[in-house]
């Protein structure tokens, strides 16, 4: 993919100074779309704490922190053209991920297994000493990851510049899956620029490299069997805590040991937007985009329990009857299945923004949306953004509130409430009913004369912003980010 991106990156380049001095000699008198090469830098801190984790089938340690470096460099490649370049990567520790396999802290990945022949049913609480808990983050290569991503924009504007298409490509990786992205769109601009028009469409091709839950996984590497592999020699108990005789008719089994088969996951979508200039003092638009989804869209990673099977564990027998609180530590509900959503998404976002300047000092800027989806997704969000100038005039102190409330999607339940005769089911709280406030406050710092230098680079603005999130679920969240925007002189 590496090999296509520099190749769309240099026929672009080479295009564009092909075509620079005809232009420039024939339109001396016209303004550049962008004046001079510009870099943006960005960096966000994210720390989220909840008790609903997806992995770990809806409940458990939600921890998770991330980190964002991000360059954006605009290159003017002619007075007409713009070749942008976006690069950046996302590193993150997530408890609810580690807990892909539960296990490995404890030694059990390794082959320390207790090998004492022991598990020969009965009343016999005395178990191996491989452990794991939904509440205790594990040490396995999925507990941290790292993803990156780079996308090629270009965009080309007409002579009287009421014309501009945009083509994009791009490509991104993590831990399970890469995608590759194209598209391209158009803007028009009416009215004496008063009137805007756009039209844009967007392909990701996404690929599954599948990660399982362990003792799915295993189960099948062992070819069923609960004495060999991972297996052998690890106590397996049931609700009451005994050991169970692996050779008996009522032993753990997945539900369904058909995992992916098709690990393609493509999103297709095309977007709309109007935006009209009012007054002097206000402007309005609407947008709304057709948005489609095929291929495996749930997560392999996300465990699900069935209230109608039995239940079997790996662990401590004696807090068995306080799984579901973060005081156990030491025993691990095995899982009956995966997630399993349907192969196809419909969705549809309406929305509108409604900017208003009230004066020198102080704007309104606000934002309204409405979705909606096939899988029974229905949702709204408001936000509102007060910007007021200060005394100084190149800062800028910006609130900002956001609120958000959405019904469940139809396959969601919480931990041991699907049913193993359905056909979907997730226990992602993401996809759960709720409701979610956020609180902000940045500052911003601009200076259109770039007095600061970094070697020939003058800083053009500056932004610092704190945000707090709260969901219904008792999901809470901190995020610090900051962008610093450089022209080159």
């Amino acid at each position: 993919m590496k090999y296509i991106i520099l190749t769309v990156i240099f026929f672009y380049v080479s295009f564009g100074f092909s075509q620079t001095k005809l232009k420039d000699t024939l339109n001396t008198y016209k303004k550049r779309v962008l004046e001079t090469t510009e870099v943006d830098f960005l960096m966000s801190y994210y720390r989220q704490e909840g008790n609903h984790a997806s992995v770990t089938g809806g409940i458990g340690d939600e921890t998770l922190t991330d980190i964002t470096p991000t360059f954006v460099v605009a290159i003017p490649l002619n007075t007409d053209d713009v070749l942008t370049i976006d690069a950046g990567i996302s590193t993150y520790t997530s408890a609810s991920s580690s807990n892909l396999d539960p296990f490995d802290s404890s030694g059990a990945s390794n082959g320390n297994y207790d090998d004492d022949d022991d598990d020969n049913g009965g009343n016999n609480n005395q178990t191996s000493n491989v452990t794991g808990s939904p509440w205790q983050a594990s040490s396995g290569a999925s507990s941290q990851d790292t993803w990156g991503s780079v996308n090629v924009g270009y965009n080309h504007s007409s002579d009287d510049r009421n014309t501009i298409w945009t083509t994009n490509a791009g490509f991104a990786a993590e831990y399970d899956y890469t995608s590759i992205g194209f598209g391209g769109g158009i803007t028009r601009l009416f009215n004496e620029k008063n009137t805007e028009i756009g039209l844009k469409a967007q392909v990701y091709l996404d690929t599954w490299s599948p990660k399982y839950p362990t003792e799915l996984d295993s189960y099948l590497e062992a070819g069923e069997d609960l004495n060999n592999g991972f297996f052998n020699g690890i106590d397996i108990l049931n609700q009451d805590g005994n050991v169970i005789d692996k050779n008996s008719a009522t032993v753990w089994s997945p539900l369904n040991t058909t995992l992916i088969q098709n690990k393609s996951r493509n999103s297709y979508s095309l977007s709309f937007s109007f935006s009209q200039i009012l007054s002097k003092n206000a402007q309005f638009s609407i947008f709304f985009d057709v948005v489609q989804q095929k291929g495996w869209l749930g997560n392999p990673m996300q465990r699900i329990y069935f209230q109608d099977r039995a239940n079997y564990y790996i662990g401590n027998a004696a807090n068995i009857s306080n799984y579901t609180s973060p005081v156990n530590r030491d025993v691990f509900h095995l899982a009956d299945d995966i997630e399993r959503l349907p192969n196809s998404r419909f969705k549809i976002p309406i929305g509108a923004r409604f900017n208003y300047y009230i004066n020198e000092s102080i704007s309104l800027r606000t934002y309204y949306r409405y979705y909606f989806d096939d899988w029974s997704i229905n949702s709204h969000t408001f936000s509102v953004e007060l910007p007021v100038k200060l005394k100084a005039g190149k800062f800028t102190l910006y609130p900002t509130y956001r609120f958000y409330n959405q019904t469940a999607a139809d396959y969601f339940a919480p931990y041991e409430a699907h049913l193993s005769i359905s056909e979907f089911y997730t226990s992602d709280y993401d996809l759960s009913k709720f409701n979610s406030s956020q609180y902000g406050l940045g500052l911003r710092y601009t200076d259109i004369f770039t007095k600061f230098k970094v070697f020939n680079f003058g800083l053009k603005s500056f932004d610092l912003k704190y945000s707090l999130y709260n969901r219904s679920d008792g999901l809470k969240a901190g995020i610090i980010s900051t962008g610093f925007k450089f022209v080159l002189d």
